[in-house]
């Protein structure tokens, strides 16, 4: 029952949206109402407030972090295995993409996702940070770096990770993750991506 229980409050944890939360406590727009209408940091961006996206990202990371980091600090007092562990890191990453609190519409999960792999393995977490840093930089297109840290996270995680199951759960979050880019995608092969903080372009993370 303990690991249903710790799965259940990370999937809960998961589905606080925190682009809706942060938005509506600062006065702004509903994040699914403008823009590319997805619930994350670099649509907030879209408004202006630099404050609130930064907010939104903050939040977003350090939920995915905190529900893992709360089931490694006391698996072994609950009798979490590694494969509960996995599981929980995906019912947070789950709850962000449908969140029970806001009507199941929740981002893409890349903050999220970064959140997870930093309690997962902070080198994963660390390395794929800096690899969307760099592209999303350089390019100014915040999926294509979402997309190539996604692409490169399990394979860090099979390198680095100290359990298999840490692999596998990060496999599925990239998988998810890519799926939830599939208009991204479109975009890009079709030379129609927005640049980050482009007003009206589907450029969006979470």
């Amino acid at each position: 029952m303990t690991p249903l229980i710790a799965v259940l409050i990370a999937y809960l944890i998961g589905s606080l949206s925190f682009a809706v939360i942060v938005s509506k406590a600062m006065g702004l727009a509903d994040p699914r109402s403008y823009g590319s209408g997805n619930p994350g940091a670099t649509n907030v961006l879209r408004t202006g407030n630099r404050k609130a996206a930064a907010l939104t990202l903050a939040g977003d990371a350090a939920k995915g972090w905190l529900a893992v980091f709360l089931a490694l600090a006391l698996g072994t007092r609950l009798g979490l295995m590694p494969r509960d562990i996995a599981c929980v890191a995906l019912a947070v990453f789950v709850g962000h993409l449908w969140p029970v609190f806001f009507r199941f519409q929740g981002g893409k999960g890349v903050a999220t996702a970064a959140g997870v792999l930093l309690a997962l393995d902070w080198r994963v977490g660390v390395a794929t940070l800096l690899v969307w840093l760099i592209v999303a930089k350089g390019l100014r297109i915040s999926s294509l770096a979402a997309l190539i840290a996604a692409v490169l996270a399990p394979l860090l995680m099979f390198w680095l990770a100290p359990h298999r199951e840490y692999f596998y759960v990060s496999l599925a979050l990239s998988a998810l993750l890519i799926a939830r880019h599939h208009r991204n995608i479109r975009n890009l092969l079709n030379g129609r991506e927005g640049q980050i903080g482009t007003p009206g372009k589907d450029g969006g993370q979470a």
